[in-house]
């Protein structure tokens, strides 16, 4: 009796092992100018925790990234184990006028690599600036909805919905959220995460 008591138990411990997420991207994800544990990983973390939700979030975030290096250090910053990704890239892209179709192709093939691992990927999406001009607006901001169709992923249409020309939520360089826009950040994807966990199959540990 004591002993099936004991493996009932450590089974139990097992189950209870919290889910292991990468949130992969550039200074957004990083938390450019903040401390640590205001960074995006840090405070969603957080706001899952005060949901009952036992999830563990690496920052796998590299201030500057583009699509094109993010799939370059793709393979060493996701360790096996992974439960899912939370991919947040593009900004930078855009920002450099990075034609749509290199952006298209870097994060399809880091979906693809990741599917291939058995990673779900949770799509964290960018819009073009209006400035860019309409046509190169309409073929980047087509890329994360088509990518999430193509491979059945959970999209958060835009990473920055809810923080664009508040002056209060950023730092001075008006691009960069600050702490309070990390939290209207996280305020907003927290749903679409908690649907992206309740689609996961957590490995027993």
């Amino acid at each position: 009796m004591a002993l099936f008591a004991a493996l009932t138990l450590g089974g139990a411990v097992a189950q209870a092992a919290p889910l292991k997420l990468v949130a992969f991207g550039d200074s957004l994800t990083a938390g450019y100018r903040l401390p640590a544990d205001a960074a995006f990983p840090a405070v969603l973390e957080r706001a899952l925790a005060a949901r009952g939700r036992t999830v563990s979030i690496a920052n796998a975030g590299v201030s500057g990234d583009t699509t094109t290096g993010g799939l370059d250090r793709l393979d060493w910053s996701i360790p096996d184990g992974t439960d899912g990704v939370i991919l947040e890239l593009g900004a930078n892209d855009m920002l450099r006028g990075t034609d749509p179709a290199v952006t298209r192709k870097a994060l399809d093939a880091m979906i693809a690599r990741l599917k291939a691992r058995g990673i779900p990927v949770l799509l964290a999406g960018m819009r073009a600036s209006p400035n860019l001009g309409p046509d190169y607006v309409a073929r980047f901001d087509a890329i994360y909805p088509d990518l999430a169709k193509t491979y059945d992923l959970v999209l958060y249409p835009f990473f920055l919905d809810g923080i664009v020309g508040a002056r209060s939520l950023h730092l001075e360089d008006g691009l960069h959220p600050n702490a309070k826009g990390v939290e209207a950040i996280v305020g907003g994807i927290l749903p679409t995460v908690e649907t992206f966990l309740d689609r996961l199959k957590p490995s027993v540990r």
